[in-house]
């Protein structure tokens, strides 16, 4: 244990942190996952691994310094895919290799790896590591596919693909492309044939050479999860006909499709082929889905991105929950994450994670998203994303942030990136929290063309918080024995956490912050100055 005395001058009993520089990775679209094999030897006996776009990935013993280990698309001896083209050349006859927006290179995106026990090998074992990834030429010609590995590191050898997206009725090319995206190229025929699913392309698919991205989904995005019973999912999805789930066989890897069309009782569709819908719709922004389940909550928490990914767009994370891994899904304000129709205003459905924004002690960050979400084995939870950042182009950087559940059943997220700090279980004292913060609501539109900068309020010791005009806002208290945060702005209700945790300074020195979400969808952050 240390101390720390920055605090109105009173020692706060500190959990050690993680001292010094941290070591960095450009990973892009980040998932999580723990890797722990006692004979591996004591320097992997515990890990933490993220694997992103393009082939790159890297590992960390503390989820807070990162070290890459992969090389990217090299054609041979590929870290993850070994010889990349001949593993992988099913799915690049579909999009993904030397074609249209991947012409000259590849186009290997957003994999999600897990351990599953169940998976039955060849030799008749059962256990693998596997990766489930998308290849994609166009905005909506993609497909997803899976590999199996003996061990995380790789590399993974192919079994087969599950979706595809971006195809038509007849033929048809897209520009600088020689691939036929007519529907029969795809796993469709194989599926009818089969009986897995009717027989006939369902009429919301395609029109002619046009494939309807207001109705199906471009097939990128898959992110595994098992649930309460053991099940698997894939939950999968970018943009165009929103986010769909399929139920896969723990066995095999293999999708295990609805075979009919049909609708939720909540109304939400049921596709024969794509799987049941749970987010998004109508074109309208939403991408990079990832379910988390929360074993102590009885949630399954959802988080998607909004916007476009580029530093410029605004691109950031929405958060919903569901009592099922089939949904409905809602946000705090009670919306369906679905969308019922094209609209403008999509923006005010989901919890905004957090957007662009920046501290005087921490840097500018700049469209942060994609990210995935992962609950330890002494019951933390961590946000994983990328981020790009103020005034340096299209650079972009993985990150990780603890979170906590509020009394609301959400998870919130801490302000500052993880150095190992521990919230105080019974709370802090009226001065460690009292005084004057820097502030900054997230709000709920896309703020891509700014950085939000803080505003300065304060909180006094009597529960009242005042602006900068020295205007009372509205109250604070924190809850008796416990960390636990209930601010009352402007009217609204914001539950979530106060935290003493290492800025990002270059002296990470201790500063007391807080988290919370309102019920209108909008999370709050503050410093204390």
């Amino acid at each position: 244990m240390s101390c720390d005395k920055s605090l109105n001058g009173k020692a706060i009993v500190q959990e050690p942190g993680i001292a010094g520089d941290l070591k960095r990775v450009s990973v892009h679209d980040p998932c999580i996952v723990k890797f722990s094999d006692a004979k591996s030897g004591a320097e992997k006996s515990s890990m933490y691994y993220i694997f992103g776009t393009h082939g790159v990935a890297a590992r960390s013993a503390d989820l807070a310094s990162w070290e890459s280990f992969t090389n990217g698309y090299a054609r041979k001896n590929n870290v993850l895919y070994g010889n990349l083209a001949e593993n992988l050349a099913e799915p690049f006859a579909w999009a993904g290799h030397n074609d249209a927006d991947c012409t000259g290179g590849f186009a290997v995106w957003a994999p999600d790896v897990f351990y599953n026990p169940h998976y039955v090998n060849e030799d008749g074992s059962a256990g693998a590591y596997m990766i489930y990834f998308c290849t994609s030429s166009t905005y909506c010609r993609s497909c997803i596919g899976y590999a199996v590995s003996d061990h995380i590191d790789g590399d993974y050898k192919y079994k087969g693909t599950l979706v595809y997206s971006g195809f038509t009725e007849e033929s048809s090319k897209d520009k600088k492309s020689k691939i036929d995206k007519k529907w029969t190229n795809t796993n469709l025929p194989f599926l009818m044939e089969s009986s897995q699913i009717e027989a006939g392309l369902n009429a919301e698919w395609v029109a002619g050479n046009t494939y309807n991205t207001d109705y199906a989904p471009n097939a990128i995005d898959p992110g595994l999860f098992f649930d309460a019973e053991g099940r698997l999912w894939m939950t999968y999805g970018s943009w165009s006909g929103g986010i769909y789930i399929l139920e896969i066989d723990a066995k095999t890897g293999k999708a295990i499709y609805p075979g009919k069309n049909g609708v939720t009782a909540d109304g939400r569709v049921i596709d024969k082929y794509f799987g049941t819908r749970l987010a998004g719709g109508h074109t309208l922004s939403g991408e990079g889905p990832f379910i988390v389940y929360d074993a102590k909550t009885g949630w399954y928490y959802l988080y998607t991105t909004y916007n476009y990914l580029d530093s410029k767009s605004g691109y950031n994370m929405r958060l919903f929950r569901s009592k099922s891994p089939e949904g409905p899904y809602t946000d705090a304000a009670g919306n369906s994450a679905v969308f019922e129709s094209k609209r403008a205003n999509y923006y005010e459905t989901g919890i905004k994670v957090m957007g662009n924004y920046k501290f005087s002690r921490s840097e500018g960050y700049r469209s942060p998203g994609h990210c995935s979400s992962f609950i330890d084995d002494d019951g933390q939870m961590y946000l994983i994303y990328h981020t790009r950042f103020e005034n340096a182009g299209e650079s972009f950087e993985a990150r990780v942030h603890q979170q906590f559940v509020n009394e609301e059943g959400w998870p919130v997220t801490a302000v500052f990136e993880n150095r190992g700090n521990r919230l105080a279980a019974a709370g802090y004292g009226k001065k460690e929290i009292t005084g004057e913060y820097e502030f900054i609501n997230h709000g709920l539109v896309s703020d891509g063309s700014y950085v939000k900068k803080p505003k300065n309020i304060r909180l006094k010791a009597k529960g009242t918080v005042i602006n900068e005009d020295n205007e009372e806002i509205g109250t604070w208290e924190e809850k008796k024995g416990s960390s636990a945060a209930v601010f009352v702005l402007n009217g609204i209700t914001f539950h979530g956490f106060f935290f003493a945790q290492a800025d990002e300074s270059s002296e990470h020195k201790i500063a007391m912050t807080f988290t919370a979400i309102g019920e209108n969808n909008e999370t709050i952050w503050g410093v204390k100055l």
